[in-house]
Formats: structure tokens, sequence, C-alpha cells
């Protein structure tokens, strides 16, 4: 299984980096039996189709994971909905995404003059239950309410090693969110912890319930016993060495600053 950085932009893209969006792939066999590659996309920011049409295939997702509705996660579906709608060889099928309760709504009105009907026939719009899993090919997709001003879900991805055969492996995504019981949950155990930390220790210690910063991040990595830590959600004004000194601090693993087009592989 690996993890591919479509965009880590915290709340708008930066001059180097798309808003949010993740890919999660791995190779694993179809109904017939022959090997393909699965992929879950995470998320999609502002700016963040440019580099999935660079790092994956939008016309190949079998499942899109929202964390939430704010427009640095989910801006870019309405754009990626036109591609698969109208591309030259025919629109594509129905792909499954599901998010928090309203999605469909938010879509619709962010497509403004495209109506709500256009942008279901690219997207099988589906609510998280809290707890409940689904299962898309070899991967297993857990949402986890967590901390946000909003509906918010963190999201665990577990399926195959491409390192151990075997042996399964879990990405944990934290989407937005602040300390709360859900990311100590979400968080517990797994092999990568894609955290965002889009606030800085002292500077945004009055605004609690939002975001996390690298010192909190790297608390919940310690607590959960994850295996590596990658710093995500970097807002621009931020310096990404404060926030990752913040987390070292705390957290003695491994730790990445997320970076457009990085790959890890579990």
């Amino acid at each position: 299984m690996r993890l591919v950085v479509l965009g880590c932009a915290g709340s708008f893209p930066s001059a180097d980096a798309a808003a949010s969006g993740y890919l999660v792939q791995a190779e694993a066999p179809d109904v017939d039996g022959a090997d393909r590659t699965w992929t879950v996309l995470l998320d999609l920011g502002n700016g963040a189709l440019g580099p999935l049409q660079r790092y994956g295939d939008p016309t190949a997702l079998d499942v899109i994971a929202v964390s939430h509705l704010h427009s640095d996660h989910v801006a870019d579906l309405i754009v990626l909905n036109v591609l698969r709608r109208y591309r030259p060889q025919g629109a594509c099928d129905q792909v499954p995404l599901y998010g928090p309760a309203g999605t469909a709504e938010r879509l619709a009105v962010m497509a403004g003059k495209d109506p709500a009907t256009t942008v279901s026939e690219q997207f099988d719009v589906r609510e998280w239950a809290p707890g409940v899993s689904i299962n898309v090919g070899p991967f297993t997709l857990e949402p986890v309410e967590v901390a946000h001003p909003i509906p918010a879900f963190g999201i665990r991805v577990t399926g195959p090693s491409s390192l151990e055969p075997g042996r399964s492996v879990t990405i944990a995504y934290t989407g937005d969110t602040d300390l709360c019981d859900g990311v100590a949950a979400l968080a517990a155990g797994a092999d990568l912890l894609l955290a965002e930390a889009a606030y800085v220790e002292g500077r945004d210690d009055a605004s609690r319930g939002v975001h996390l910063t690298g010192r909190r991040a790297g608390l919940v990595a310690a607590d959960g016993g994850v295996g590596r830590l990658v710093l995500t959600h970097l807002v621009d004004w931020n310096d990404p060495q404060v926030t990752l000194a913040e987390a070292r601090n705390v957290y003695a693993g491994p730790i990445d600053l997320a970076a457009p087009g990085a790959v890890y592989t579990l």
C-alpha cells in the first residue's frame, strides 16, 4: 500500500502546493482474479486536480473519501466532475463518494449552474456513519468523528502491505481536527499518521477545537504508538521547521513534512 501526496497546503493553496488531496493505492486482484491498482482519493481541495492528473488517473478512482466540507478539502471535486463527465471518450461511471451529512447539497451549491443532478451523475454520494467501516477492493475505510467547527471525520484506511506480503497496514488521516478522543482512536496503532498541523504553539493557543499544532500532532502520534508521522495542512505563513521541531520534541519516531508528489510505501 502506498500514500501519494497531491496537495498539502493548509486553508488555501500555496505558491508551491495545492490544498489537501491524497491517494492511497494498492495492487490486488479484481473480481476476475487479475491484479490491478485500487485507488482511494482522500479529499480534493483547491488546485489538487492538477497533481491528481500527474500522479493518478482521475477516471480510475474506486472511492472518494471526504473528511469535511471546507473548500480547501473539497473544492476541486467540482472540476473533477467536469473532467469525468465531459471527456471526449464519454462520461465515466459513477464513483462512490463518502462524506459528512450534507455533502451532496454542498457540492450542488459549489457547482452553481451545473445542477445537483449533474454532479450526481459522477458521484454516488453517501454519508459516513460514525464507526461503520466500508470495504472497497482490498481496502477497509473507517470514519472517526473528530473536533472541528463543522462536522468532520478522520479516516483510517487499512489494506495490504507492499513491503511484507500477507500483512495489513493502516494509514490514519486526521482531516482537520484538534485534540479529542476521536483523533486518539484514529491514530491508535497506525503504521502512518497523516496529521494536519496548521497551528503553532503559543501564537494560536486561544483557538481551540479547530486545528492541531506540530506538538499536538506529535503527542497524538506518541500516545498512539504510530510508526511514522507525516505533517500536512501546512499553512503558508507558518515556518514548517518550527512545526517539525514542535513534533520532534514529543515524538521520537520518524517524522516528515508532507510535500507534493511524496510517496510513502508501507
